[in-house]
């Protein structure tokens, strides 16, 4: 399976054997968005067409693949996504498709984020697909999906506003510290005293309620900053960033423990460009350990958006005989009733 993901500011490639990765290859977009502190539409769709041609080549040749002969099929992401940036994946896996006669599989982004945990390669052994309560944290998406099976997904509590990513990227933006905010902040943070400073944890009391809210949170740094200034030394940085990433993982662990009780798994999956977390990370594992269930999380090379996953998704519909479909769809859920499977 070759797989294409473009659906943000990552151009990607990817041939996958079921779960076993054979190459994947990301051309980052992170240095073109930086001096705007965030993702530029248009650029992003501009940068995805120079881009995606020299990845697919690369991935081929990483794949030890001199044309698409040896493969079973294509996917690409079709949703959610960035419109411009989802049609230039998109049409290029049809142009693919169209040319070789393959069929393609259109997969969602957070489809691919849940298959990110069972991905294998040279360095670590694939690991069977399994039902399991997802945590999907990134830029776009915050979530907690009762996964029963392929294309059987639930979503108990998403967040109402911010996504936990993007709220990092806007505390990163209010501080100076550039894009991406996250992987900045969590260093930052590492250095300080979460206790520091009080911030809020939206939607914690009532413990039915399994969605997030992140804006509040972002405004509170706002408003502590507007009055006492930005910190006037490294030490009172990483002390605003450890209670921010406190506040933060706090409320995700809070409500991912409360979900997999209500549903009753055995196993959380932390997937998504945020499970690359440090704090979350170790937060999640220790609260496994204490409550007697799996926590699993993908290696670093796969928490952020990649082909290979899309793949592993598309292999396994593949696999199952579903009918292959693609449509580009900006927004939709990950349980809307057309990501079920269709047989063929």
């Amino acid at each position: 399976m070759l797989a294409l993901e473009s659906s943000c500011d990552e151009t990607a490639c990817a041939v996958v054997e079921g779960l076993e990765v054979r190459s994947s290859v990301v051309a980052s977009q992170i240095a073109v968005h930086a001096e705007f502190g965030g993702i530029v539409p248009e650029l992003a769709s501009r940068h995805h067409l120079s881009a995606v041609i020299p990845v697919i080549e690369r991935a081929l040749d990483e794949a030890g693949l001199r044309g698409f002969d040896a493969l079973d099929a294509l996917a690409v992401t079709d949703g959610p996504g960035l419109v411009g940036a989802l049609l230039v994946g998109v049409q290029v896996a049809r142009g693919l498709a169209a040319a070789t006669g393959l069929p393609l599989f259109g997969v969602h982004h957070m489809e691919g984020h849940i298959f990110s945990a069972f991905l294998g390669d040279a360095e670590r052994p694939a690991t069977p697909f399994v039902p399991h309560l997802a945590l999907l944290v990134s830029g776009g998406h915050s979530e907690l999906v009762d996964v029963g099976g392929l294309g059987d997904y639930r979503i108990l509590g998403a967040t109402r506003d911010d996504a936990v990513g993007e709220a990092y990227d806007k505390v990163s933006k209010l501080l100076g510290l550039g894009y991406p905010g996250g992987p900045v902040i969590d260093r930052l943070a590492a250095e300080g005293d979460p206790e520091a400073i009080a911030f809020p944890r939206a939607m914690l009391q009532r413990r039915d309620n399994l969605e997030f809210s992140f804006s509040g949170l972002k405004t509170a740094v706002l408003v502590h900053i507007e009055e006492n200034g930005q910190p006037r030394s490294r030490a009172e940085l990483a002390d605003l960033c450890a209670s921010f990433q406190a506040a933060v993982v706090e409320v995700l662990v809070t409500k991912a423990r409360r979900a997999r009780t209500k549903v009753g798994r055995d196993r959380i999956h932390v997937v998504g460009g945020v499970s690359a977390n440090r704090a979350l990370r170790a937060a999640m594992a220790a609260a496994g350990e204490a409550e007697g269930f799996a926590v699993v999380s993908p290696p670093l090379r796969y928490c952020g958006d990649n082909a290979a996953m899309i793949a592993a998704a598309a292999a396994a519909r593949l696999a199952a005989d579903a009918s292959p479909e693609v449509d580009v769809r900006a927004s939709v859920a990950l349980d809307d009733p057309t990501m079920r499977l269709v047989p063929r």
